[in-house]
């Protein structure tokens, strides 16, 4: 049966359902708060010539991302170049740095030349995380996960040891490799999955195989090429869009959804999907229609928050690459401000990106664009003198590797963004920027459930339930909420006065 369907929230989870739901000949209508789509995932131009990617920029998994468009009869390159990155980072330590490369017979080699055997325990390590990946990324995120019958079946049951589901990711590199450097570059993908190594499990390998072996690449024009790419996507299909419309209540009625209160007025819908905040949206519940409790969401381990610098520079800035990793400093310490402190880190670490060394045009010609981020804690209490001070501290960093003085001088655009931001834009619990911690006890059923649980046509999907952060999860997110949807037998509700 045919259903109206309101999205609220046109970030990558809200983009994914719109699409599969209007597949399916559903009447959707995707409610933005803000002025253009993409939620984390915007992008903003300046007046002198800069285009920056707001969020995401490491694109991994480019397998998932097709299958999304493949859904509905496209590639990806029907509507973007991909480039692939080489190196695909760098990283900084104290004592020297290490590049990635694109060929993985050439990441072997590096591996050996730092550790004896380690080029042959890269290949053990890969078969093993490439089974992951297969039976993770195909099979185990694909679920709803109402219950745990749902991983009942054959395939799952046989994978259970393979998955390493038990053991923790910081041990299970310990099994493969002992110099420091080779670690922490193994450790270094789950550190936005929101937890440190050691409570984090082994299945993330599988992110491993999914960036390193199938590679790090760049869509020419930025990231916002994928959000265009799926808006349209979800427009052919039949899907609406919404923006500067901000969802102020869900009014309910006998178990359901009965409309939406948007910018004072009244939408009728038959189905809601909630690709917004979580916490958030039951905000806009009464307090009896909520999944969850103020004390639930507390006591949960969320990702980080971060520190974010938008920065262009006058001239080119040499030595840099596209993705740089800053780990001169100790990675547990920093880890610790994160998630036990709660507090600014004394001696951080950091990421630049640096697109225009790919792509010329997100940059005035002989101008560089960069943007520098810090995790942070989430609930931390952040303002400009303090946002001012990391980002001295983070140039100061930057001069050093690549050489080049007075790079405060040279800052022809600036903007900083941080906690209070993305409570602001995306009404973010505690200003998280990644969602929920990937932990083994909020994992699959143990993550807010995608259903709400008293009314009966509310849908959630996003980086706060099933499957987690990420943009590959964020589209397959949208997928399991629109197919639950689609075998939803809803009858059109009378019409509200």
């Amino acid at each position: 049966m045919r259903k109206k369907i309101a999205i609220i929230g046109s970030g990558i989870s809200g983009l994914s359902a719109a699409a599969y739901a209007a597949k399916k000949g559903n009447e959707v209508h995707v409610f933005e708060k803000n002025g253009s789509p993409g939620g984390r995932a915007r992008q903003f131009k300046t007046d002198n010539g800069y285009t920056f990617d707001m969020g995401p920029s490491w694109y991994w998994m480019p397998d998932i991302i097709n299958d999304f468009f493949r859904d509905f009869g496209y590639e990806t390159n029907d509507f973007y170049d991909l480039t692939p990155l080489n190196p695909q980072f760098e990283m900084i330590f104290s004592d020297g740095t290490i590049s990635l490369p694109k060929n993985y017979e050439e990441m072997k080699i590096l591996f050996e030349n730092l550790e004896k055997d380690a080029g042959i325990k890269l290949d053990e390590f890969m078969e093993a995380a490439q089974y992951k990946y297969h039976v993770g990324m195909k099979e185990f995120v694909n679920k709803p996960c109402h219950n745990w019958s749902e991983f009942v079946s054959l395939k799952i049951a046989k994978s259970a040891f393979k998955l390493d589901l038990l053991s923790n990711f910081r041990d299970y590199i310990g099994k493969y490799f002992s110099n420091a450097k080779l670690k922490a570059l193994m450790e270094f993908p789950v550190i936005f999955l929101g937890a440190s190594p050691k409570n984090i499990p082994a299945l993330y390998s599988l992110m491993n195989y999914g960036g390193y072996v199938l590679g790090t690449w760049y869509p020419m024009g930025g990231f916002y090429e994928l959000v265009k790419a799926m808006k349209t996507v979800a427009e052919v299909q039949g899907a609406k869009f919404h923006f500067n419309h901000n969802v102020e209540k869900l009014n309910t009625e006998k178990g359901k959804v009965r409309s939406l209160t948007i910018n004072k007025e009244k939408w009728e819908f038959d189905v809601v999907i909630a690709s917004s905040d979580y916490h958030h949206t039951e905000t806009l519940l009464d307090e009896k229609y909520r999944n969850y409790s103020e004390n639930y969401w507390e006591s949960k381990t969320f990702a980080p928050s971060c520190l974010i610098y938008y920065l262009g520079f006058k001239e080119p800035i040499t030595r840099l690459k596209h993705h740089t990793l800053f780990f001169e400093n100790d990675f547990d310490k920093h880890i610790d401000a994160i998630y036990t402190n709660k507090n600014w880190p004394e001696k951080p670490l950091f990421y630049a990106c640096c697109p225009s060394k790919t792509d010329a045009g997100v940059a005035p010609e002989n101008h560089e664009n960069i943007f520098l981020l810090m995790p942070l804690a989430t609930g931390i209490k952040d303002d400009e003198n303090t946002r001012e001070r990391y980002l001295h501290e983070m140039l100061q960093r930057l001069e050093k590797h690549t050489g080049t003085p007075d790079l405060q001088l040279k800052i022809d655009y600036k903007k900083s963004y941080c906690a209070r931001d993305f409570i602001s834009d995306y009404n973010a619990y505690r200003g998280n920027a990644y969602g929920l911690a990937n932990t083994l006890k909020q994992t699959a059923v143990w993550k807010p459930s995608i259903r709400n649980k008293q009314l009966s046509n509310l849908y959630y999907a996003g980086q706060l339930t099933v499957p987690g952060p990420g943009v590959p999860p964020a589209i397959i997110s949208g997928k399991i909420v629109a197919t639950e949807v689609d075998k939803l037998k809803t009858i059109r509700h009378e019409k509200v006065i």
